[in-house]
């Protein structure tokens, strides 16, 4: 991991008399794996808001590489280089998986909308670069049995691939992931650790993700970033974060599942480190 793409300096936001963001800072590495884990109500997919022009911090800074984005519109932001999912699917239930993945293409087309309706040889051209881009990332997840079938009739844990493909038809570099293992079952969840690791190492995208599985954020991610009622109160490695008192604090309270997975992640990465070389 080199540089870091992503600086996040100090960032405050409030909502009413509500401080969803208090003074957070975070700096993602290039090539990192990075996730962002806390109780409901902590802050995470706020900040991944303000990362990406959804909100602007009323204080703070944000930088994906040398550029500010604060005060930037989203679909500027995406153009710098920067994809993300929902935690909630957003696709077109109505459209083939095709035909969704290439709406993530929009920012690399040429031809304007006048040129398009002539439907030209230019247009022709780009038409087949842009569909030859979205088959890569089709092939890329596996989704080329679901590229003709509209996403309405598709499971869950595939429309979730779908939309992770339309963001990689973007060309990131970086991608933010929120919530990418909701409502998967195990194996699903299994695959969603083999499809991130390569999403890193193959196509070279550094990846941040909000997450309540712990087992899959202590199996997958470099560093973790702990928020609680809008502070960040540890960032570290997995081991390092699960071994913090103030980690462990933040999560006493809530349902018992969610402390039994902190306890079970911890013990796992412990068992990783004493067998690691």
């Amino acid at each position: 991991m080199s540089a870091q793409l992503l600086s996040i300096a100090n960032a405050s936001i409030a909502f009413g008399g509500v401080q969803a963001l208090n003074s957070v800072s975070l700096d993602v590495p290039s090539g990192a794996i990075v996730s962002v884990i806390g109780p409901n109500g902590a802050g995470k997919t706020t900040l991944f808001n303000c990362v990406t022009g959804v909100y602007r911090p009323e204080e703070g800074s944000v930088r994906l590489g040398e550029n500010e984005l604060v005060g930037r519109k989203p679909h500027h932001i995406a153009a710098l280089g920067l994809a993300r999912t929902f935690q909630n699917i957003e696709l077109f239930g109505r459209m083939s998986v095709l035909d969704n993945v290439l709406l993530g293409r929009h920012l690399h087309m040429v031809v304007g909308p006048l040129r398009a309706a002539l439907f030209g040889k230019k247009v022709v051209a780009e038409e087949v670069a842009q569909r030859r881009k979205v088959e890569e990332v089709l092939d890329f997840l596996d989704l080329q049995f679901a590229r003709d079938r509209f996403v309405m009739h598709l499971p869950y844990g595939v429309r979730k691939k779908v939309e992770l493909a339309r963001a990689l038809a973007l060309e990131p570099k970086l991608l933010l992931l929120d919530e990418p293992s909701a409502g998967m079952n195990a194996e699903e969840k299994e695959d969603l650790v083999h499809v991130i690791r390569d999403i890193r190492d193959d196509m070279g995208v550094t990846i941040i993700l909000v997450e309540h599985d712990m087992g899959l954020v202590m199996g997958i991610s470099d560093q973790v970033a702990v928020l609680d009622h809008g502070e960040k109160i540890a960032h570290g490695t997995p081991s390092e974060v699960t071994a913090n008192p103030e980690v462990i604090r933040a999560y006493l309270g809530t349902d018992s599942t969610v402390q039994t997975a902190l306890g079970d992640a911890a013990e796992d990465v412990v068992k990783a480190d004493e067998v690691a070389p």
